[in-house]
Order: structure tokens, then C-alpha cells, then sequence
């Protein structure tokens, strides 16, 4: 159960909400929704006790299970296994039977065989008493259905990908029995079989839920009643409604608001004509200035909410000029100990070239990206820069950005040219405006990170882009930009993405599958795979 008083939130010198009162309790379904960097990330956080409030209290009611965008936690030497058991105890526990279990076999005494005994009692009563075995198998099949196999669950946190430790908290999260779960786009790294099977739990799920998503499905078919988060009004509206509904009355409210601009504007009219008569006579030149600024300060009002209505202008760069083939890849393989990821990939990316790389969870997709990107090394093979080559990628998990730096010496950054008027210029665009530029990275919500690695790469003058997962934590009109820009980018771009219509908007001529490295013209049929992959 949550409790919200008189909750106020600002980030600097921005209120993102104040005077804000809600509950959430068992069964209470919320959809929280708003644009991007209205707040919504920052709310969930503040909410599950990772950041603390400007004003007002927050009551909370037993355990919550939080799901950030960027999930950092756990000691990297633990396997995913434990890490996922742990949410209720067991992961430390089983941990302790092997070991115990091990120290039995090696024993050399019989005293140390005792001790080794002891010890396995003690910790094998432990893992009963937190539900043992069945509660283990239950881990199990929550991790299986979001893809994560036996193979991935025994690795060490540090050895996965951005998007397999994602999947391990939620699957962390879901398993703990928390009394209300806040989930921060729980779809990201997904694929369409998990997400199906991730709706149908959060369904049956008696808790209470916040989730912030814009897998429109999923809201539409498990939320109850919708927080619409505004960042003009600096307050919540709050729709005990299901989502179908929602966006009925929402569209009603918009109209309704429209209608109420529209009224105000044609008043303002109205005091600026009487103003400009009135000021041509000096006995009346007080009474125009008033009329005018009253003018001015209802038609301010209605520019606050134009700008909280923009949307980030997108234009990939104009790549600079490179030879034939920019980038090409040799004989690539990787391994984390044990265990093969993929071998002897080979790709070569022709000037103007359009591929996409499909495979399923763990097939080492960003791991492939990651190496053309030159953040990894490839085990065996090598990378061939061709002549010109200017590589601009965007990570999944925003690794570009130095989140110690602040928006404008991050944008400073990738470019020696650019100037900081110039770069204002562009961050302006990109919905960076005023002291937003100065705010560190680190501080920034999903939509705004990738918001502000895609602005990077706009004055990259790339000729070659890496991209992954683009359209990740942007709402629907950011994302109709990142697909138009895809659509006429002239230079070439190498892919991955769940993200069907991503795909469709660069039309590929090519397809990699992973983790075989094969390689094939782009058909139709492919289409099929990709929200699989």
C-alpha cells in the first residue's frame, strides 16, 4: 500500500508536481502516464524510497519491488540464479548447501565432515523454512518465461548483457511476492512470447501495481485506473477508469482544453486591440499597458502548454564522405568462460548499406554491436575501419552518455567543431531548453537519455550507425520522429530492434542472424522474427 500527501516534486528549479494526493492499494492497477520528461521516472523513483521528496509525505505498506530503467544492483559476482532466489532469502541459503555440500566431499577428517554436516542442516532447514524447493522451481518458471534459460541464470551478474540483467530484476521482482511493484517500462528486452506472458501475470497479479509502459497492450489490458502525469499543470489526473475509457475521456478533456485556449486566446485578441485604441490617447495610456500585460500574461500560459505539447525534431546527420566499405568484421567470436555467445561471424558494411541483425534474447546481438562500436573486443577476428569511417552509436543502455557530465558537455563532447551556441541550438530541438542542458546525465529519465544520445548523434556527421533499441522509453510521437529520421538517413545503419515498425521504417537489404552469423537478403518473411528476436 502507498499513501501519497501533499507530494511535491522538483528537479533544480523545475517543479515537476506539487499538492499531489493519491493511494494505491491491493488490486490497484495504475497505468502512469505523460510525455517524455514530464517526471514519471523520477515519481517511481522518488515513490519506491530512491529519491527523496521536495514536499509532502509518502506512506508505505509493506514490500515494494521497484524496477528502474537502469538496473545496476547486485554484487556482479553473484550468479543471476542468486541474485533472483534472494528476493526471498533462498538465493543465500542454497549458496550455503552447495558449499556445505562440497566441504562433505572434500573433507579429509571426520571432525571436518561433521562441521560440513552441521553447516548443511543448518542451511538446508534454512531454504525449507523459505519455501525450498517449490519456491526454486516457481523462480524457475518465472525466469524461463522471460527467457532466461539455465545457462544465463548460473552466469555471474557481470558477464550479462544490459538487457539480460534487466530481465533478471524483473524476474527478481515478480518472484519476491512484494505487496506493490513500481515498473519503470518492464517490456524493454522482451520478447513477444515474454511479453504475452508477462500481461497475463500482471493480470492475475492482487497487488498493487504502477507501471509505466509504452507497450500500449499491456496497459490496455491490465491497468484499472490511470495517473496522467502533466507537466504544464504540474499535477496528476487522476482516471479510475480502465484504459479504453481513459483515452475516451482524456480526448474529451483535450477537446474541452482546446476549446478553453481557444476562448482565452480570442479574449487576448480582444484587450490587445483595445489596448493598441487606448494608447493612442495619452489619458488613457494606463489602462492600455494593463490591458496589454494582461494580454501578455494569458497568452504566456498558453505558450507553457504549446511547449509541453512539442516534440523532439529529428534528422540523423548528413554522414561524412568514406570509401566503398566503412566497417568490416572478420572470423568475431565470444565467449564468457564456458560458454560460447557466438564464433566466426563475419559482416561487411558497404557505403549506404541497410542491415538488420535478428536473433533471439542472449544470441549476442548487442555484444556484436558492441564490438563493430569498438567498445568490446572480440575474442578471435578482427575490425576493419575502412577509409573515412565515422561510427555513431547508440547504446540500449545509454553507455555513450558520461552521466557525470552535465546535457551540454556531453553534446560538447562528440563534436570539437561545435560550439556552445550551437549546440544549444540543437539540444533546443531535442526538447533540451533553459537549465535543462546543465543537468547532469545520470539525473535524466529513459526518454530523456535517449533523447539526448540520439541529439549526439545528429552532430556526429556519422557515415555508419550502430543502433540498439532506438525506439526504447519514447512515447509514441517521439518515436514516429526516430522512424522518419531512419527513413531518410543516407548513410548506412546496422540494426537491432524489437521494434517492428524500426524496422520497416529503414527498409533493410540485409539480415544477420545471430548467434550463427548467417547472413541473408531481406525478405518479407523475416518480418515474422522480429518481435521474436
Amino acid at each position: 500500500m502507498l499513501a501519497v500527501h501533499d507530494l511535491e516534486i522538483t528537479v533544480g528549479a523545475r517543479t515537476l508536481m506539487s499538492g499531489v494526493n493519491f493511494r494505491v492499494a491491493d488490486g490497484d492497477k495504475i497505468g502512469l502516464v505523460g510525455r517524455n520528461g514530464a517526471g514519471k521516472t523520477t515519481m517511481t523513483k522518488v515513490l519506491a524510497g530512491e529519491g527523496v521528496p521536495s514536499g509532502g509525505t509518502i506512506d508505505r505498506g509493506g514490500e515494494i519491488g521497484y524496477l528502474p530503467q537502469d538496473p545496476r544492483t547486485g554484487d556482479p559476482e553473484m550468479t543471476a540464479r542468486t541474485r533472483i532466489l534472494d528476493a526471498r532469502g533462498l538465493g543465500e541459503a542454497r549458496d550455503q548447501m552447495l558449499k556445505a555440500g562440497e566441504a562433505m566431499a572434500e573433507a579429509a577428517t571426520d571432525a571436518e565432515r561433521d562441521r560440513a554436516m552441521k553447516a548443511y542442516g543448518r542451511a538446508d532447514d534454512r531454504f525449507h523454512a523459505l519455501g525450498g524447493y517449490a519456491a526454486e522451481a516457481e523462480a524457475a518458471a518465472i525466469s524461463s518465461n522471460l527467457a532466461l534459460p539455465d545457462r544465463i541464470l548460473d552466469q555471474p551478474l557481470k558477464t550479462l548483457s544490459g538487457g539480460q540483467r534487466r530481465r533478471i530484476e524483473l524476474a527478481r521482482i515478480l518472484f519476491s511476492g512484494a505487496d506493490t511493484m513500481l515498473l519503470d517500462e518492464p517490456t524493454n528486452h522482451l520478447d513477444a512470447d515474454s511479453v504475452s506472458w508477462l500481461r497475463e501475470f500482471l493480470k492475475g497479479y492482487s497487488g498493487g501495481l504502477i507501471v509505466i509502459s509504452h507497450d500500449v497492450e499491456l496497459v490496455g489490458e491490465t491497468v484499472n485506473r490511470v495517473f496522467y502525469l502533466d507537466a504544464n499543470r504540474q499535477a496528476i489526473d487522476i482516471y479510475n477508469m480502465g484504459w479504453k475509457h481513459y483515452l475516451r475521456q482524456r480526448e474529451a478533456d483535450e477537446e474541452r482544453r482546446k476549446k478553453e485556449r481557444a476562448n482565452i486566446e480570442k479574449k487576448a485578441t480582444v484587450l490587445q486591440q483595445q489596448a493598441a485604441k487606448f494608447g493612442a490617447k495619452a489619458t488613457k495610456a494606463t489602462a492600455a499597458h494593463q490591458m496589454q500585460r494582461r494580454a501578455e500574461k494569458m497568452l504566456s500560459g498558453l505558450e507553457d502548454v504549446r511547449q509541453a505539447d512539442r516534440v523532439a525534431k529529428l534528422r540523423f546527420p548528413t554522414p561524412a564522405p568514406c570509401g566503398r566499405t566503412p566497417l568490416r568484421a572478420s572470423n568475431l567470436s565470444k565467449s564468457y568462460g564456458s560458454l560460447e555467445i557466438f564464433a566466426s561471424v563475419d559482416l561487411a558494411i558497404d557505403r549506404g548499406s541497410r542491415v538488420v541483425i535478428l536473433g533471439l534474447n542472449g544470441a549476442g546481438k548487442t555484444t556484436l554491436l558492441r564490438m563493430l562500436a569498438g567498445v568490446d573486443d572480440p575474442d578471435t577476428g578482427q575490425i576493419e575501419p575502412g577509409h573515412g569511417l565515422k561510427i555513431g552509436y547508440y547504446a540500449q543502455e545509454h553507455e555513450t552518455l558520461d552521466v557525470g557530465r552535465s546535457v551540454l558537455q556531453n553534446m560538447v563532447s562528440v563534436s570539437s567543431h561545435l560550439t556552445e551556441t550551437e549546440a544549444r541550438k540543437v539540444l533546443g530541438s531535442f526538447l533540451f531548453t533553459g537549465d535543462d542542458v546543465h543537468k547532469a546525465a545520470g539525473v535524466l529519465s529513459g526518454g530523456e537519455k535517449t533523447r539526448l544520445a540520439l541529439a549526439m548523434l545528429v552532430v556526429s556527421s556519422a557515415n555508419v550507425l550502430l543502433l540498439d533499441e532506438p525506439t526504447n522509453n519514447l512515447d509514441p510521437a517521439s518515436r514516429e520522429q526516430i522512424l522518419d529520421a531512419l527513413s531518410h538517413y543516407e548513410g548506412s545503419v546496422v540494426l537491432v530492434s524489437h521494434d517492428e515498425g524500426a524496422v520497416e521504417a529503414l527498409h533493410p537489404e540485409r539480415v544477420l542472424i545471430m548467434p550463427d552469423g548467417v547472413e541473408d537478403h531481406w525478405n518479407p518473411d523475416y518480418a515474422d522474427l522480429i518481435a521474436m528476436n
